[in-house]
């Protein structure tokens, strides 16, 4: 008669009383609103400091990144930390708050609170919200100390005098394939000169009343397209001034092999 009850015992053992489920059930509850908040900081630090997603709002960056009013554009991913280490590079393709000249009467619609702000970019990121008007994303032409202008006679924009080599230039149908002439400018240190890729459709350093960017306004560099996941790849550097040295320097090199 004594084994029947030991098995008895042996199973109330095995199986978890009925007080103990709900304590667990509780737990988590309890948890839940400490993991969001967790998750939401961890978010804004690395939005903050790190990396953040960038929805292309419009054609400015075609045939590098696809954007329009109204269409699934390129998501990128923009890297906040290199330039803690250098400034914007010639070539960079930057993500930046736009000077007030660029913008007469428009202000931004992020809240000051970052959480909020959060929710928004996230809502511009999936659609459901506004992106916002005050950010745009364009390429490093020229930066300080640098004299620009365009154009040249085979329609190319100068550097100190040197013609770029741009192979991602893009003309868009029916708006022409002339680039918009413009005085020579010297660029003040600390700033830099930003162009579209898509040269006729950008409102960019060469509109009037424009003109350079701070450094100070660059948000980060555009590493990455990682959506629409067909077009994920990383953005490479294409620096129009490389060469310029080199270009420079060989008419010196040939007078001198001319005289030996």
């Amino acid at each position: 008669m004594r084994e029947p009850v030991e098995e008895s015992s042996q199973e109330s053992q095995d199986q978890p009383s009925q007080d103990e489920q709900p304590k667990k059930q509780t737990s988590f509850w309890k948890e839940l609103p400490i993991l969001i908040v967790t998750a939401l900081v961890l978010t804004i630090v690395i939005r903050s400091f790190i990396a953040l997603p960038f929805r292309i709002p419009s054609p400015s960056m075609e045939q590098t990144l696809h954007g329009c009013t109204g269409c699934v554009g390129d998501r990128v991913l923009v890297d906040r930390i290199t330039y803690l280490f250098r400034p914007p590079q010639p070539g960079d393709v930057v993500v930046f708050h736009t000077p007030e000249r660029w913008r007469p009467g428009l202000s931004t619609e992020r809240s000051d609170n970052k959480v909020v702000s959060w929710f928004q970019d996230l809502g511009a990121m999936v659609g459901l919200a506004a992106d916002d008007p005050t950010i745009y994303i364009k390429r490093v032409i020229a930066v300080g100390g640098q004299t620009v202008q365009c154009c040249d006679a085979e329609n190319r924009v100068l550097v100190d005098g040197k013609a770029l080599n741009e192979p991602y230039l893009y003309f868009q149908p029916g708006l022409g394939d002339k680039q918009l002439d413009f005085a020579p400018v010297k660029i003040p240190d600390g700033q830099m000169w930003l162009m579209g890729d898509n040269r006729r459709n950008s409102s960019d350093s060469s509109f009037a009343d424009h003109g350079p960017v701070p450094m100070d306004n660059v948000i980060g560099k555009a590493r990455l397209i990682m959506f629409p996941f067909g077009r994920l790849r990383l953005l490479p550097d294409d620096n129009p001034q490389v060469g310029l040295v080199l270009l420079a320097v060989l008419p010196a090199a040939r007078r001198r092999l001319r005289q030996a």
